[in-house]
């Protein structure tokens, strides 16, 4: 009797997810605990195995398509029975040589549908983008796909008019979708306000301009995130209802007791939030080669769903991409994040003159039902104090 595969619980309240790639394909016998499909879910690409042995009857959902948990992905004929022999069968008379005359190959029903040369990446781009690749003329090399071939479908598909003029249609789907889904979740459940202020961070400059090529030697490249990190984790120690969630149906605020910290990573397919886990038992060093492992892996899209998981509370560095003061969004279900701005020369009063310093310009964003501005007002205040003197972040560590 065939079996029929459903999306299985993966976990951490997730409810569905986005068919990614489909491993195999009806006909193909498959192993118990054999990868069959890629879903995305929640930001992480999941591998997700076949609990049975047999062979792939019938696949009910197409890559793109959102499966439901529970849902029916595909319907698998289990080894020895009548149903598996069928699609066995089948599968190898659909791989049987093509006929051929006196007069050449003849043509048959398979050969209609000429298969789509496409790299996996364009295959990506395709789907990220809502293209159908079997209705794009490639231009690469044997009638290859491009991803300028992608590009061009999209433009000429999906760019319509409404009553003022030419408008563009993007499906919102894969990560975006996910983003903004969880950018919904976090502004329909907390309420939020930001706090502004500005740090001197000369000192902390030198400091990693003077270490930054010692550890290139090894391998690492020092930012200015794994000093911010920790200057958090300190601040935290001393205003824990900023490292904390709250409990909805229990009507209970959750303080935390350890130090997890997410950081947003902006990649090709939006913003994901790998985590730092356990920020007060690491040094700078190990922080800064953990921050450069995560993002590698978020970048490439090899991160895990449980690398994405158990933030307390989350850094955003936008003044990476020029921003300056902004009011971030916070990443349910913490209660605050801290954004960073962009570091330029200002004329500041240090030691009673006017001197040029390295200004830090820093955006704090809280849950108003947890905490209040005092201490809001007081965390970034010791964060500050943190930054502005390095060598007490060294002095109070562990």
């Amino acid at each position: 009797m065939p079996f029929d595969f459903v999306l299985p619980d993966l976990g951490e309240g997730i409810t569905e997810g986005e068919i990614r790639r489909w491993v195999v394909k009806e006909g193909d016998g498959i192993a118990e605990h054999q990868i069959v499909l890629e879903i995305e879910t929640d930001k992480a690409i999941v591998e997700v195995p076949s609990p049975r042995k047999g062979r792939v009857q019938k696949i009910k959902k197409e890559e793109g398509d959102i499966a439901h948990v529970g849902e029916t992905l595909m319907t698998i004929a289990l080894e020895g029975d009548a149903a598996e022999q069928m699609v066995e069968v089948k599968a190898k008379t659909e791989e049987r040589p093509r006929s051929v005359s006196v007069v050449g190959v003849l043509p048959e029903e398979a050969d209609q549908k000429a298969e789509v040369l496409a790299t996996p990446a364009v295959r990506a781009l395709a789907r990220e983008l809502g293209v159908r690749l079997d209705a794009v003329k490639g231009s690469g090399p044997s009638g290859s796909i491009t991803s300028e071939d992608v590009k061009k479908a999209i433009n000429k598909v999906q760019i319509s008019k409404d009553m003022r003029g030419p408008v563009e249609r993007l499906p919102l789907k894969g990560l975006r979708r996910t983003i903004a889904r969880n950018l919904m979740i976090s502004q329909r459940t907390t309420v939020s306000v930001t706090g502004m202020d500005e740090a001197d961070i000369t000192r902390l400059w030198e400091l990693r301009e003077s270490e930054k090529k010692v550890l290139q030697a090894k391998g690492i490249h020092l930012t200015f995130l794994p000093f911010f990190i920790k200057a958090i984790q300190h601040s935290l120690a001393e205003h824990p209802m900023l490292n904390a969630s709250v409990d909805e149906e229990k009507e209970e605020i959750i303080v935390k007791r350890y130090y997890n910290i997410g950081v947003a990573v902006d990649t090709p397919e939006g913003l994901m939030v790998p985590v730092i886990r356990d920020a007060d038992k690491k040094s700078i060093l190990e922080l800064a080669a953990d921050l450069q492992e995560l993002s590698r892996k978020a970048r490439e899209r090899k991160i895990t769903l449980d690398e994405m998981k158990g933030s307390t509370f989350t850094i955003t560095n936008y003044g990476h991409f020029g921003g300056t003061f902004a009011t971030p969004v916070i990443n349910y279900p913490d209660v605050a994040i801290l954004g960073t701005g962009k570091i330029s020369e200002k004329p500041w009063v240090h030691d009673g003159q006017i001197v040029i310093r390295k200004i830090l310009p820093l955006s704090l964003t809280f849950d108003h039902r947890v905490t209040d501005g005092v201490d809001a007002s007081l965390f970034l205040t010791k964060f500050i104090g943190y930054v502005e003197d390095p060598n007490l972040l060294f002095i109070e560590s562990a």
